[in-house]
């Protein structure tokens, strides 16, 4: 019976690690990521982040590559053309 409790208490303590350092982690890492969205500070910093980035942005001469343009431009053109055919 003592090596039963033994066995058990350390499969339970194998567990608690393995959990720890696997799905723990992940948990952790969501919930500072879902802190940020919802304080004020974290808000704030994210809203300052897309205004750097925007401006970098706006500061480039050329935003889209060549291919990039092309595939966008065909991508505008077939949506519009499923459009009217829906009249």
């Amino acid at each position: 019976m003592r090596q039963y409790i033994y066995k058990v208490i350390i499969a339970v303590i194998a567990f608690i690690f393995v959990f720890e350092f696997t799905i723990g982690r992940k948990f952790n890492q969501i919930n500072e990521k879902t802190e940020i969205l919802f304080t004020k500070e974290g808000r704030k910093e994210m809203v300052k982040s897309i205004k750097i980035e925007m401006e970098k942005a706006v500061s480039k001469e050329n935003y889209f590559t060549e291919e990039e343009k092309k595939l966008i431009n065909a991508f505008i053109n077939k949506i519009r053309n499923e459009l009217k055919s829906t009249n």
